[in-house]
């Protein structure tokens, strides 16, 4: 039989998305590993299965894989492309869709020219949530040898580290990125933002993602460094985040209140393996 499964992007972040409510899917991290090989399976930063809830109050349930083959529990660009899926594919009518994640609920609202709207929930500081080994919240932590890198830290259903740079331009992503994600502070990985400060309604950001490298855009990303910013004092509480491949609009009022993520979200193609790998 195989499996049906849908290629999609948010602002060049790109999915495999398949649907597991109407065909039997059990994705195997060597599985999810292929599947994300560029070279010898389809290609994509991650992998988004939809499956039926299970929490009472969800439509759907969402789980992530990223290309190493780990499950993860948050991604804000993925959340918008399932969102447009499970629509497209009549799995639902609905334009507002509530979606359990392993991370909590997650409320998904279609809107004009493609675009989705995400509530990615309200943020997290406190070290032991992120999870970070830091004695005492702060808004800023040193950290790595020699104390070398200032950082915010917050967690918006995954851990993010996010740093100052003058210019995403010149900043060295690729070496900073994976030094920060080895080191033993975060015991569970993770995801490591460069914001640029560009006015206090505008950001630049890379980020370093953690079980992909660096991608075109990370949506969780851009909450978390548009949050961090804002606890410095440096931004407004509504604020255009521009990643590699596109912008996306970010809102947060301020401290109990949740993050909003307003973006777009791409159908590429559909295809079909015969032969699921493994």
């Amino acid at each position: 039989m195989g499996w049906r499964f849908t290629k999609m992007h948010g602002l060049g972040n790109d999915f495999i998305v398949i649907d597991a409510v109407r065909q039997p899917v059990e994705l195997r991290p060597e599985q999810a590993r292929w599947l994300a090989d560029r070279h010898f399976g389809v290609g994509c930063d991650q992998i988004l299965v939809v499956e039926s809830a299970r929490h009472p109050d969800a439509d759907f349930r969402y789980r992530i894989f990223n290309a190493d083959g780990g499950e993860v529990s948050q991604c804000g660009n993925g959340a918008r492309c399932f969102a447009r899926f499970v629509v497209e594919e009549g799995l639902t009518d609905r334009r507002e869709i509530a979606v359990e994640t392993a991370s909590g609920l997650l409320r998904l609202y279609l809107e004009g020219d493609d675009a989705v709207r995400v509530n990615m929930g309200i943020p997290r500081f406190d070290p032991e949530q992120i999870p970070l080994r830091a004695a005492a919240q702060a808004t800023h932590y040193r950290i790595g040898p020699d104390e070398q890198w200032t950082i915010g830290a917050v967690s918006l259903g995954n851990p993010h580290a996010v740093l100052a740079v003058d210019s995403v331009a010149t900043a060295t992503v690729a070496q900073t990125g994976p030094a920060i994600q080895s080191l033993p502070d975060f015991p569970e990985g993770v995801n490591v933002g460069f914001m640029e400060h560009v006015a206090p309604d505008h950001i630049r950001l890379r980020v370093y993602e953690r079980g992909s490298g660096e991608t075109l855009a990370c949506g969780s990303g851009a909450c978390a460094a548009m949050v961090v910013g804002r606890l410095w004092g440096q931004l407004a509480p509504e604020v255009k985040v521009d990643l590699p491949g596109g912008r996306l609009q970010i809102r947060w009022a301020g401290a109990g209140e949740p993050v909003w993520m307003t973006g777009p979200a791409v159908r590429v193609f559909d295809g079909h393996l015969p032969h699921p790998p493994g």
